[in-house]
C-alpha cells in the first residue's frame, strides 16, 4: 500500500502540508487532533505563530480541517516551524516526513526546577508499507523517539527533544500484522533509519536558516 504524498496548502496565510488518503489507514498519534489509535483518512501538519496559545488546539485543528475540506477522521499536527522546510526520508518502504524545530531542546528527565516551558516542535509523520499490530504501533512510537534523540545528540543538540514534539505513524488497515516495531524489527529498523535521516537533515536546514537570519 503506497503512502500518499503531501500537498502544500495555506490556511489564514500560513502553510499547511496535507496528506489525503484514498484508503483508510490504521494510525497511532500523539497529535492534538486525532491522537490515540484508530482509523484515519487524512493527516495535516500546520504552521502556527511562534507564540501560539490557543486554549483548545484540538478544536483549532478541527477548524483548519474543515477549512481544508477534510472529512472523516484525521490527524492534525501543529508547529511553529515553517512546514515548507519539511524533510522526507525513506528506507525499506518506510517514509518519514519531519519538520524540525529544535531551538529550545529539553532533557526529558530534567529536574523539576529546570522544566520551564519553551516553544519548539519536532513533528514526525511516518508511513509503514505493511500492517502493524497495535503493540507494534506503540513500540514504533518509542522507536521514533529513540531515533530522533540519536540524531539530536549526534548533531550536538543538548537535549532529547522539545516539550511539544508530536508523532503520527500510519500503516495499512488490513493484512497480517507485524508483531514488533522496535529498532531491530523489520519495519522498526527502517523506521529508525528514516527518522534519523530526516531529523538530521532537518537540523541542518534549521541551523542554516538561523545563521542567515
Amino acid at each position: 500500500m503506497t503512502a500518499p504524498s503531501p500537498v502544500l496548502h495555506a490556511v489564514q496565510d500560513r502553510p499547511v502540508l496535507v496528506w489525503r488518503c484514498t484508503r483508510t489507514w490504521l494510525a497511532i498519534s500523539s497529535a492534538p487532533r486525532g491522537g490515540g489509535i484508530g482509523l484515519r483518512d487524512w493527516v495535516f501538519n500546520a504552521t502556527v505563530v511562534t507564540d501560539y496559545d490557543h486554549p483548545d488546539p484540538s478544536a483549532h485543528a478541527g477548524e483548519m480541517a474543515a477549512g481544508l475540506g477534510l472529512t472523516g477522521e484525521g490527524i492534525g499536527l501543529l508547529t511553529a516551524v515553517d512546514v515548507r522546510h519539511e524533510v522526507t526520508a525513506t528506507d525499506g518502504g518506510v517514509r518519514a516526513s519531519v519538520t524540525t524545530g529544535a531551538h529550545a531542546p529539553v532533557w526529558a528527565a530534567a529536574p523539576a526546577a529546570e522544566r520551564a516551558w519553551a516553544p519548539g516542535t519536532i513533528n514526525a509523520v511516518c508511513w509503514s508499507p505493511v500492517r502493524l499490530s497495535e503493540a507494534a504501533l506503540v513500540n514504533a512510537v518509542a522507536t521514533v523517539a529513540e531515533a530522533k534523540t540519536q540524531a539530536l545528540l549526534e548533531s550536538g543538540v543538548a537535549g532529547t527533544g522539545t516539550v511539544t514534539d508530536a508523532t503520527a505513524i500510519l500503516c495499512p488497515a488490513d493484512g497480517d500484522p507485524e508483531p514488533y516495531g522496535g529498532p531491530r524489527s523489520r519495519v522498526g529498523a527502517a523506521l529508525a533509519r528514516a527518522v534519523h535521516a530526516a531529523v538530521t537533515a532537518g537540523l541542518r536546514v534549521e541551523n542554516a536558516r538561523h545563521e542567515s537570519s
